[in-house]
């Protein structure tokens, strides 16, 4: 396993300012900033922050590289070849990537290795196919004023997108919006999170040896006010993807909304967790924990509703209750931890502050609830029972390691329940039962639902939620038609 010393020293030996046009920029006088450990609370980069200025050459480039450069030039055969290219480097080095996602984000190292590193490389993998299978279609018509017509449509990348990721899981994420974006033809923009930019700067690289033409890809490393701010509001921006709260995704929109700009937004969720009285227990508390502790819970589709059949439930809680105890935090590089620590100060203080409510509202704590002893920014592994839908705990998304679990009598109070939130991202329900499997999913308002198991993931299926956790969808055919137009031509035989 590597040693912390020398993740910091790979993440020092990063360029630590924009990448722009197929260089690496370092503007005189630019503003920095520093990107901490959450583990050890020490620094360990400070990177050069892109201003308004930056941005602009950011976007001009890409520009240029579509409109009559090197990269607009190019075929999909030959995009497909470069982005192969990209997941083979990504894969050769995926052991650094997991290292700079433990040190930049504090998760223990197994979850990079097991999830977010294969899941990056087979979004890759699965764009650099579909990169010279971009079709369009023949539609049959009545004619033009008596005269037959040939109607057929094609496929154009819709131009410069600004893709925003989020600090929870910035490779993976970023893979989604960049991956088929590039595969579309069109220039990618990248803002990485100011969290934890680490691995956005080691993937520019890697862009960079793969032979990508200069413009087509860039790294703008910096914070949301400045940074972000300038790229959302940029006109020369065509399309923006975000990943991140709902309250950033409406400032988002509302740039976007100037020149009506297309987003595809991934805005969190709450998301439910429906344990039914046939389910198989054991495996049933194996996949919620993971639901509700994976990554510190700092994850989108965190299973923060966990909802127990009554005839189950304190059997259940005390299953769920033994996941939590058997939790270890501690350092990401130590083999013995299962959970690492949260962001940053202020994301375990707002952790804190939902654990208070969740107490002074009259949930009971049945796991947790406080913070370790020790250095960086740890929340034990929390769980609540006698939760009301109507607490806070179980309305507001936490994004932290804290689980509400509720009582229900039947499959229509389940499913009420489940819906009866302003997110709509993702569902999980645990049952043996085909017929309740097949019906209950089709109930549940989640843009995915998972049976029996906690949000998979994987390059050909769409993702994506509605109401509160955003539009659009990433990943499979979806999320690579996002990232075009199609085109109507009509000729008159």
């Amino acid at each position: 396993m590597t040693k912390r010393g020398d993740a910091e020293a790979l993440a020092r030996s990063l360029p630590a300012r924009p990448y722009v046009g197929g260089q690496w920029q370092s503007r005189n006088g630019a503003d920095r900033f520093d990107v901490v450990d959450p583990v050890t609370e020490r620094t360990i980069a400070t990177v050069a922050e892109a201003d308004q200025e930056t941005v602009d050459d950011a976007v001009s480039a890409a520009r240029s590289a579509l409109d009559g450069g090197e990269w607009g030039r190019l075929d999909g055969p030959s995009r497909g070849q470069l982005l192969n290219a990209l997941a083979q480097l990504i894969e050769d080095r995926s052991e650094d990537f997991c290292n700079l996602e433990s040190v930049d984000i504090g998760k223990p190292a197994f979850e990079p290795r097991v999830i977010d590193l294969p899941q990056t490389v087979a979004t890759f993998r699965h764009y650099a196919g579909w990169a010279d299978k971009l079709e369009g279609r023949t539609i049959p018509t009545p004619g033009y004023m008596g005269r037959a017509t040939l109607s057929y449509t094609i496929r154009e990348p819709i131009g410069v997108v600004a893709a925003i990721t989020p600090w929870n899981s910035p490779t993976m994420i970023g893979a989604w919006k960049i991956a088929p974006a590039l595969a579309a033809g069109c220039a990618v923009v990248l803002k990485p999170p100011e969290d934890a930019p680490l691995t956005s700067l080691l993937l520019a690289q890697l862009v960079e040896q793969a032979g990508f033409p200069a413009g087509a890809f860039a790294v703008l490393p910096g914070r949301g006010p400045t940074t972000g701010s300038a790229l959302t509001h940029h006109r020369g921006v065509d399309k923006i993807s975000f990943t991140g709260s709902p309250q950033t995704g409406h400032q988002v929109a509302v740039a976007a909304a100037d020149g009506f700009r297309p987003t595809t937004m991934e805005l969190g969720g709450k998301s439910p967790q429906i344990v039914f009285a046939d389910a198989d227990l054991d495996a049933a508390a194996d996949g919620v924990a993971l639901g509700i502790f994976a990554n510190q819970g700092q994850v989108c589709a965190a299973g923060s509703r966990i909802l127990v059949a009554r005839a189950v439930h304190d059997e259940f809680v005390e299953l769920l209750t033994a996941r939590a105890a058997r939790v270890v935090l501690g350092d990401p590089f130590d083999d013995a931890t299962s959970m690492g620590a949260l962001i940053n100060a202020k994301q375990r203080d707002r952790v804190a502050r939902y654990i208070e409510a969740g107490i002074s509202e009259g949930a009971r704590v049945v796991a947790g609830g406080g913070r370790p002893g020790r250095n960086g920014f740890f929340v034990e592994p929390t769980l609540f029972a006698d939760v009301d839908n109507s607490m806070t705990i179980a309305r507001e998304e936490i994004f932290g390691p804290v689980g509400a679990i509720m009582v229900f009598d039947d499959d229509e109070q389940a499913v009420a329940i489940a819906n009866d939130s302003r997110y709509a991202l993702a569902a999980t329900l645990w049952t043996r039962d085909l017929v309740r499997a097949h019906t209950v999913a089709k109930r549940v308002q989640a843009g995915a639902v998972a049976v029996n198991g906690w949000s998979p993931l994987d390059p050909r299926l769409p993702w994506g939620g509605a109401k509160f956790s955003g539009n659009g969808r990433e990943l499979g055919r979806a999320g690579l038609e996002s990232y075009t137009e199609e085109k109507t031509i009509t000729i008159v035989l």
